[in-house]
């Protein structure tokens, strides 16, 4: 039997989860995803030379900021209060690719899950905004829950991670 949805009552309309009987325990979520450019587009961030300034450093805070706003963003989510946030580039120039991986935590009643992956959703688009000028084919791919660990569901770690 498939699991149930927490997101819907019993008569299938959405709500917020109730998750005042929870424990408060440490949460962690970690998730990844990568951006595809061309090689002279990747060339430009790592020189420092786009027009808009230091794409990955502006996109760090965007990921960042990401992850406390997810609430905002994601009707159903619960606004948490972050205890860190971590957001780490990975560059692979034969490829062309930047691979942001972010790691959020809390001590609280609900995961960070949806906050680590909005993070790395939005220090992606925030790439994209700033280099669209000189390549808009760039492709966001790969974007997932590397990892989860608290709470009652225990420990997740994605097959790939």
């Amino acid at each position: 039997m498939p699991a149930r949805l927490t997101h819907f009552d019993d008569k299938g309309s959405a709500h917020m989860v109730d998750v005042a009987a929870k424990a408060q325990t440490h949460r962690v979520a970690r998730a990844s995803g990568g951006i595809c450019m061309r090689p002279a587009t990747l060339k430009m961030i790592l020189a420092g030379t786009a027009k808009k300034g230091d794409v990955l450093g502006v996109a760090r805070i965007a990921a960042i900021q990401g992850a406390k706003r997810t609430s905002d963003i994601i009707p159903l989510c619960h606004p948490l209060s972050l205890t860190h946030v971590a957001a780490e580039f990975k560059v692979d120039r034969r490829r062309a690719i930047v691979t942001l991986t972010v790691t959020v935590e809390t001590t609280g009643r609900t995961g960070v899950e949806m906050e680590a992956l909005a993070a790395v959703s939005v220090g992606l688009l925030t790439i994209y905004d700033m280099c669209k000028a000189v390549d808009r084919a760039m492709t966001i791919i790969d974007v997932k829950l590397l990892e989860k660990s608290g709470g009652k569901s225990g420990r997740f770690r994605h097959p790939e991670a």
